[in-house]
């Protein structure tokens, strides 16, 4: 019985020391951790020239980084926050006037080691949204033009066309491909809700449930634990109610609503988050067209009110 006792105790040492040197390989497999470095920042205000360098007047920045080692990328000024996994994103500052904002690049390395920089921009903002389209999107009331409005939207699924694509800047709604009604239904679109509000707040109810595109609605929302792939689409992905800040422009004399953050309008495409406003001549309606991460498609969406 003793001799068994040994063995047995022999054995179970042998095992805990292969454990451990196995333990001991793992933890040197993930290779050195480095920080990035050598941070890159451009700037590219849009309309600048030699007779307008703070740009155009639309507030819009295009902005470009890279550095060393960096996996992600993410863009903080005045308590808003980016995600740009490929450098490149744009940003649209519309308090009037000229103004000076900083803008800082945090560079994202393996196992999350971050390392950022700051750049200041100075850049015109003139646009001044017309009342017909406050009025529209968020309830403008000029005979109380400090009163904190808001108007609800959803996706307009009864229409014809309400969501679809199309080659970039092209001038057809939907031209390659648009939803016929209620053809979407039940992939997390249609019970979503989408709050504008006077004070430049940005509501999103999405009942539990978004629909979006992959890769960019994994890359910059999350791993994707709960929704169900269809072809290049990720339906019923588990996403929370969220709140962003938006702002009306007009970069190139295109009414267009810029959203922060990872804010979207009925499908997450990535990209710029600006929606071109392409038609709001339709009652309670407005027709929006953003273009996607890549620079792929046009997403077209026909929205109306709650």
């Amino acid at each position: 019985m003793k001799n068994i006792k040994n063995i047995f105790l022999k054995t179970f040492l042998l095992s805990m020391i292969v454990t451990f040197i196995g333990c001991q390989e793992d933890e040197y497999s993930f290779g050195e951790i480095i920080a990035p470095t050598n941070i890159q920042i451009t700037a590219e205000i849009v309309g600048a020239d030699a007779a307008n360098p703070n740009g155009d007047g639309s507030g819009v920045v295009n902005f470009s980084a890279s550095a060393d080692n960096a996996v992600s990328y993410k863009y903080s000024y005045d308590g808003v926050e980016v995600v740009a996994l490929s450098g490149e994103t744009s940003i649209s500052f519309s308090e009037l006037g000229l103004n000076t904002y900083t803008v800082t690049v945090v560079a994202t390395g393996t196992a999350g080691i971050a390392t950022s920089k700051s750049i200041d921009v100075e850049v015109l903002s003139t646009y001044a949204p017309p009342v017909e389209l406050k009025t529209k999107l968020f309830g403008f009331d000029p005979a109380d033009p400090t009163a904190v409005t808001s108007r609800t939207w959803k996706v307009h699924a009864a229409k014809a066309k309400h969501f679809g694509l199309g080659p970039v800047a092209g001038s057809t709604i939907a031209e390659w491909y648009g939803a016929g009604p209620d053809e979407k239904t039940g992939v997390g679109m249609y019970d979503d809700r989408i709050t504008f509000s006077s004070d430049g707040t940005f509501s999103y109810v999405t009942n539990g449930t978004i629909f979006g595109r992959d890769p960019y609605i994994v890359n910059d929302l999350g791993p994707n634990i709960s929704g169900t792939p269809n072809g290049a689409d990720i339906e019923n992905y588990a996403f929370l109610d969220y709140t962003e800040t938006y702002a009306l422009t007009a970069p190139g004399g295109v009414e267009t609503i810029s959203i922060s953050g990872n804010g979207f309008i009925g499908y997450y495409t990535g990209g710029s988050h600006n929606y071109e406003i392409f038609d709001r001549g339709t009652p309670n309606e407005l027709v929006l067209r953003t273009t996607d991460g890549n620079a792929e498609f046009d997403w077209w969406f026909i929205i109306t009110l709650e």
